[in-house]
């Protein structure tokens, strides 16, 4: 169905290709009894057969991709296609009930989900419960005679059209083929959008109906840059939008040629340009952008694409990886992150109601020591190989900083009592919760620096879902009030003689540079691919011009809407 579709840009470029819909088919079936036991006997294992097939494929790619640990869930769901005893019990319900072999997979695979669900004092057989939950929807789908989508199996341009994108599911495309996605749900600050900038993929996120709007296979157009996506397009648009990103591209090789230079504003102020990246992998794209340092290294990233718990000598090898390819430049690393929209397999977690109000970040660390010392220990004999700094998130009083600055410092002493190497390490915490922010002059006087991060200070400060496209209009990063809480903790820091760093999307945002620029922000973390073209807006600008913007904004202006007009008059007239 031709026609255009309103999103949200969130990541730069134009992506034309065909569509591939990551939306899990219709696998609803009746029960039907049947008179040919052996011919739905063989039915059964020819779908047995494909669905081996498919994920040796899909374990292939994903070795390719990922590596071979990773890969080894498939391996696993391999096994389970060929147990016997579950291939059994469903063999015997066929013959003995004599019902179609999709009823009599989907009752004995009910039980064995039951009973693996049913061992709470065994962590790893409840983990099978979600393998054999995958291998039957893989089983199913191959009965039915339906695809199931396998991000890991495409070999040929694509636009990935789905409701949401799940940091692993973006973790899994290869840019090779993937030219851009559009999701229906979704923010300029929700994980696939930070995702997209991360892999350089043109994106639209939040335009509600994609997967109900595109055929799989339909030719379409995504414009990051402006949030445009066109279904069908004529060649007439096609040939337009070539010439579009033909433009970009040529804007960004002129960026390029600031790799190489310091990031200095037109009166010869230095401010230091920072990358977000979630994985060692992430560390090139920030050296090929110029990167002066990594302003956010999400370690959550290594529990997330791991399928256990990522052991000390693991996370030491990769955050030593990061600290040494940086070369001498600063690497923070954040303790890990889960909870919220971030959850691991591996370490159940309580329903919640508001889950992003509740037990995440450095509340699961406070309570789960154990994983909290092991990741500090890792990261103490990282700091031996480079410049490493730590940052604690969600911190929301001091009594929370002081016990997580006791628990590194106590790790600390018995390394350097044990005779271990460990480096000068900063320790700081994120600024992201408002009442932290309200007491940033109390928490300056004990960390060594602060990290702002926007997203979630956004979130909390508006009460409003960051990732929920019908409360976007919500995502307001230049409104006064929370420039006002911007303001508040550069100046509390500065006040105690500490820096501030800015690791949320904020950062990188082209109207808020000019006044974080003013308010005296020092470090800016962004995604790679927004370093060069921030670097170029930064040599145009002058402290003093900025710093008057920033008073005007903070004190004069009373929406966000009237931030981006003073902000757009003062540039334009440069």
């Amino acid at each position: 169905m031709a026609g255009t579709l309103k999103g949200i840009a969130a990541s730069d470029g134009i992506a034309i290709a065909k569509a591939y819909l990551m939306v899990d088919p219709d696998l609803s079936f009746e029960k039907k009894n049947i008179t040919d036991v052996d011919a739905e006997i063989k039915r059964l294992h020819d779908a047995l057969e494909k669905s081996k097939e498919e994920l040796s494929l899909i374990k292939a790619k994903a070795a390719e991709n990922l590596g071979a640990e990773e890969a080894e869930v498939f391996e696993a769901h391999l096994t389970i296609l060929s147990d016997p005893e579950l291939i059994g019990n469903i063999e015997d319900k066929i013959k003995n009930d004599t019902i179609n072999a999709e009823e009599a997979t989907k009752e004995v695979t009910d039980n064995f989900i039951s009973m693996f669900e049913a061992m709470t004092d065994n962590a790893y057989m409840q983990e099978r419960a979600a393998d054999i939950r995958d291998v039957t929807k893989r089983l199913m789908s191959h009965l039915l005679g339906v695809e199931l989508p396998n991000p890991a199996l495409i070999d040929s341009e694509v636009v990935i059209v789905a409701h949401d994108l799940t940091p692993s599911d973006t973790a899994q495309l290869d840019r090779r083929y993937v030219k851009g996605f559009i999701t229906d749900i979704g923010g300029r600050t929700s994980h696939s959008a930070i995702m997209s900038r991360t892999l350089e993929i043109p994106a639209v996120v939040g335009s509600e109906k994609a997967t109900t709007s595109v055929k799989q296979g339909e030719m379409m157009i995504v414009d990051g840059l402006t949030g445009d996506a066109i279904i069908a397009p004529t060649d007439d648009e096609i040939k337009a939008y070539q010439q579009k990103g033909e433009e970009f591209k040529a804007q960004k090789a002129e960026w390029e040629k600031l790799k190489n230079e310091k990031t200095v504003s037109k009166d010869g102020v230095h401010f230091d340009l920072a990358a977000n990246i979630g994985t060692p992998d992430d560390l090139q794209g920030v050296l090929d952008n110029g990167g002066e340092a990594v302003g956010l290294f999400r370690s959550e990233f290594l529990y997330m694409n791991a399928s256990e718990l990522p052991s000390e000598d693991e996370q030491f090898e990769a955050y030593k990886k990061v600290v040494e390819g940086m070369n001498g430049k600063q690497v923070v690393v954040r303790t890990m992150d889960i909870g919220g929209d971030k959850e691991l397999p591996y370490l159940p977690l309580p329903e919640e109601m508001n889950p992003f109000l509740g037990y995440r970040a450095i509340r699961i660390s406070l309570d789960r020591t154990d994983l909290f010392r092991t990741q500090l220990r890792a990261l103490l004999r990282a700091s031996a190989f480079g410049k490493l700094a730590i940052m604690f998130p969600m911190i929301a009083t001091v009594a929370e900083f002081k016990k997580a600055r006791a628990i590194y410092d106590d790790e600390r002493q018995k390394m350097v009592d044990a005779g271990q190497e460990v480096g000068e390490i900063q320790v700081g915490m994120m600024m992201e919760i408002p009442a932290a922010a309200m007491i940033a002059d109390k928490l300056a006087k004990y960390v060594d620096f602060f990290s702002i991060g926007t997203n979630d200070l956004i979130q909390y400060s508006f009460a409003a879902d960051r990732g929920n496209e019908k409360v976007s209009y919500l995502y307001q990063p230049y409104n006064p009030s929370l420039l006002r809480l911007i303001k508040q903790t550069i100046a509390a820091s500065h006040a105690e003689g500490k820096w501030t760093g800015m690791c949320g999307e904020m950062a990188g945002d082209q109207i808020a540079v000019p006044i974080l620029m003013g308010l005296g922000l020092d470090e800016f973390s962004m995604s790679a691919t927004s370093i060069l073209k921030t670097r170029s807006l930064m040599k145009k600008l002058t402290t003093d011009d900025m710093k008057k913007l920033a008073e005007k904004a903070v004190t004069e202006a009373e929406t966000n809407e009237d931030v981006i007009k003073l902000v757009q008059e003062t540039v334009d007239n440069i």
